[in-house]
């Protein structure tokens, strides 16, 4: 009995070892260091994001299918006699995509695009937003406490509708961050591009 149980557990580990190079390359995305900062124009957003495909998003890009990511960002304030005001609501569409003529990552945000030699390159640019404009000047007020949402998500909405039926109903496609939410008073933010100062940073929760 006791030589049953062992050959069925040395199965069992034997079955997770062999499962641990697909569960470690598992697709993820998480917001790190949000920051909102005053500019000339307004109020600007900058964040970075850990970002990593799993081996059937990899290999759908190097067949030419094209993925589309979504930034948003959410910014709203309390209010004690009604319900939270929405301050802003922005999303901004990244494309990544595959030529095999030139052998080119492309990552492509309206009508502007840049082309990297590896898709490792790629993400590594699609993962660093920096000097995205969320709020026009003059749409907050330097007293008042705000609360601020973000998170990057994979798209299949923006895929082709032949292909959207089997990405939906497939785990590995299954590519969205958790928001991150922070609280900050809009008086208190720094000036983008100072050195120096203190940022909003996200809280544990959501700030609420």
């Amino acid at each position: 009995m006791r030589c049953c149980r062992n050959r069925l557990r040395a199965l069992l580990v034997g079955l997770l070892l062999s499962f641990a190079p697909f569960l470690a390359w598992a697709a993820d995305i998480s917001v790190r260091h949000p920051q909102l900062a005053i500019s000339d124009e307004g109020y600007v957003l900058a964040a970075d994001f850990n970002l990593s495909l799993n081996p059937r998003l990899e290999d759908a890009v190097a067949r030419g299918v094209a993925l589309y990511f979504v930034v948003e960002f959410e910014l709203s304030r309390s209010r004690w006699y009604w319900l939270d005001e929405q301050v802003a609501a922005r999303t901004q569409s990244f494309q990544l995509s595959y030529h095999a003529l030139t052998r080119q990552y492309r990552l492509s945000s309206g009508a502007l695009h840049q082309s990297f030699p590896s898709l490792d390159d790629a993400l590594r640019i699609l993962a660093r937003l920096r000097n995205w404009q969320v709020v026009e000047k003059g749409g907050l007020r330097a007293d008042q406490t705000y609360f601020a949402s973000l998170r990057m998500r994979l798209d299949l909405t923006q895929m082709p509708k032949t292909f959207q039926v089997s990405a939906l109903a497939n785990r590995d496609w299954n590519l969205s961050a958790e928001w991150a939410r922070w609280q900050f008073t809009a008086g208190d933010l720094p000036v983008a591009g100072a050195s120096g100062g203190s940022v909003a940073s996200p809280a544990g929760g959501d700030g609420r």
